[in-house]
């Protein structure tokens, strides 16, 4: 008999309509991401001020939901809030360009589309993490994961490209449109998933959110594994938002490099990335999931650590800027696709939602921290010494995986042998 041609995830029906609805979503975010902020520019002649303010509007709900929405997530059927996250997420971006042609778009929308986008964002993002595990069983965690990686990486190699053709067509405010459409695309792609949640029994239990959301740090910090990852991403997430805060003005005022130059640079971070999310189950199978976050987390260090080091004629300058960037997109599909694979087969169902929320508002808290630190040393030490923190942070999180239990054995899934361990 021939052997199938698609194996795996590519014959799981559920599966594929999920990887559907997430790329399709992820597609029309990336055009978003560049609308919004030009329809503010562009339509409403927004300052600096209120473009600050758009950003936070944005970036606010995980620091000031993110815990609760765990507990939320846990308590209820996790496909329902996609779908619900979906159809908000459109209703909220389809106003902007009917605001648009009406002639009333402010300032003052975009600061509520924004947060409301956002807040949406963060529960469909825990959801969609908390899902996965019970969609296609802990044995193909790892190729499910990487296959939502690979598809995450090419829409942000593809989607500003996309954006940009979009926008010479249409003016912003109507490009947010094909947003909008995107979401109600994926809302009905995930409506069509039947076998999503068949081990899954919501906790409808009305307990208190403090205990609840206890049960989860509890678990995300008592556990020698989770603890370890929580502990690198969140150093990680720190260094690299303070080298990111000072790397442009580094690149072109200390380097001399042309803005064209620097986008070739940045743009050899996003094809790297499809290679490493393409390559991540196989180092996990290879290694173990647990060596493959040692091993993704060495290379990301070392991108790090060359960023500082670029220096002399401007073709060498140039070189290793996108050597840094190659190293950087490889090794973070790889430690990502790992590491998110390796904390949903340690926790138990009924704390998925609490246990990637705590951990999102650790690591995503570490951000604006290092954004602040990164302007304050810019400032006060110089730009270089500036990527010079921010690599040995980089450095102290390959070290915290390094001296902890992850590199244990590992068996035919490219799991710990303990990874089931309360699961």
């Amino acid at each position: 008999m021939s052997r199938p041609r698609f194996t795996g995830l590519w014959r799981h029906p559920d599966f594929l309509r999920l990887w559907a609805a997430q790329t399709v979503s992820a597609a029309g975010s990336a055009v978003g991401g560049i609308a919004l902020p030009l329809t503010a520019v562009v339509a409403l002649d927004a300052s600096a001020a209120q473009m600050g303010l758009l950003g936070a509007a944005a970036g606010a709900p995980a620091l000031l939901f993110g815990l609760l929405a765990g507990v939320w997530v846990d308590r209820w059927p996790r496909r329902p809030i996609l779908v619900a996250a979906n159809l908000g997420r459109a209703l909220l971006l389809g106003t902007i360009p009917v605001a648009a042609l009406l002639g009333v778009l402010r300032m003052e929308l975009l600061y509520a589309v924004g947060f409301g986008v956002g807040t949406l964002s963060l529960f469909f993002d825990i959801a969609v993490t908390s899902l996965l595990p019970a969609l296609v069983g802990r044995r193909q965690l790892v190729e499910g994961n990487g296959k939502l990686q690979l598809s995450d990486s090419v829409t942000r190699v593809a989607g500003p490209g996309l954006a940009g053709l979009l926008l010479q067509v249409v003016a912003a405010p109507v490009a947010i449109a094909a947003d909008a459409l995107s979401f109600l695309a994926s809302a009905v792609l995930l409506r069509r998933i039947r076998a999503a949640e068949h081990d899954h029994a919501p906790d409808r239990t009305r307990r208190s959110m403090r205990r609840e959301i206890g049960e989860g740090l509890h678990l995300l910090l008592g556990h020698p594994l989770l603890r370890a990852m929580t502990l690198s991403s969140a150093l990680g997430s720190l260094a690299l938002s303070l080298q990111g805060t000072v790397l442009v003005l580094y690149a072109t005022g200390t380097l001399g490099v042309t803005p064209a130059l620097l986008g070739v640079v940045f743009s050899s971070r996003g094809a790297a990335s499809l290679l490493g999310a393409a390559l991540s189950g196989w180092v996990g199978r290879r290694l173990g999931a647990g060596p493959a976050i040692v091993w993704g987390t060495l290379v990301v260090a070392l991108g790090t650590l060359a960023l500082p080091a670029a220096s002399g004629p401007l073709a060498i300058t140039v070189s290793v800027l996108i050597a840094a960037q190659v190293l950087l997109g490889s090794g973070t599909p790889v430690y990502s696709v790992n590491q998110v694979s390796l904390r949903q087969a340690i926790t138990p169902d009924r704390l998925l939602g609490r246990v990637n929320a705590g951990r999102r508002f650790v690591v995503f808290g570490a951000a604006p921290v290092g954004a602040l630190l990164g302007g304050f040393l810019g400032s006060a030490l110089g730009l270089r010494p500036t990527l010079v923190v921010g690599a040995f942070t980089m450095v102290l999180a390959f070290l915290a995986v390094l001296v902890s239990p992850l590199k244990a054995p590992h068996d035919r899934r490219g799991l710990p042998s303990d990874a089931l361990v309360g699961g």
